[in-house]
């Protein structure tokens, strides 16, 4: 069966969602976003993966005020991979509080769970080089 208009509005807010959670300090809701298990890989940033919605927060918390002050998700393209499973492709830009700004690619595997749409797996791949740069 094909993913439902439903269900693809859910998955695509549960993603916006990130942004809104971490901005806010509310990483007390982070079971709201994702499976107890994440696999949050930032092996590309130089941090290797995360395992579990613990070692995500407590990876926040320590970051302190090098985090970024806006997560802002963009483009964003599901895939019905069937069973309850969708793969997600979306773009990230960060804010930093000096005004710089960096981008990332977010690829996600989101699974349907009991308590809805959660984030099972994310990786985020950094984008350094424009098109056509040498």
């Amino acid at each position: 069966m094909a993913l439902s208009v439903e269900d693809r509005l859910a998955v695509m807010e549960l993603i916006a969602l990130h942004g809104h959670l971490v901005d806010d300090g509310e990483l007390h809701r982070l079971e709201e976003l994702f499976t107890d298990d994440i696999v949050y890989d930032v092996t590309d940033l130089g941090h290797g993966s995360l395992i579990g919605v613990d070692a995500f927060r407590d990876a926040a918390i320590a970051m302190g005020a090098r985090n970024p002050v806006g997560h802002h998700v963009t483009n964003i393209v599901l895939t019905d991979l069937g069973d309850g499973r969708v793969g997600a492709r979306s773009k990230g830009i960060g804010i930093n509080a000096d005004g710089t700004s960096g981008s990332v690619t977010y690829e996600d595997l989101v699974v349907r769970a009991e308590r809805g749409w959660r984030i099972s797996y994310r990786k985020v791949i950094a984008r350094r080089t424009p098109l056509g740069a040498p």
